[in-house]
């Protein structure tokens, strides 16, 4: 059978194009994924005075 012969896949299903599934399907991950949590602050240094006697 050619290619010819066979239906051809229309654009659009049901009035919805492939664009607005892939919107839409973007859109619902994005509310239903939970926030990431923060990343650490980096911690400051410790003052001269009050390092561990190893890293002295």
């Amino acid at each position: 059978m050619s290619t010819s012969d066979r239906d051809p896949v229309p654009a659009e299903l049901g009035g919805v194009s492939v664009r607005e599934l892939l919107a839409a399907g973007a859109a619902a991950r994005a509310v239903s994924t939970p926030p990431r949590d923060p990343a650490p602050a980096p911690r400051a240094p410790a003052p001269e005075g009050r390092q561990h006697r190893e890293a002295a």
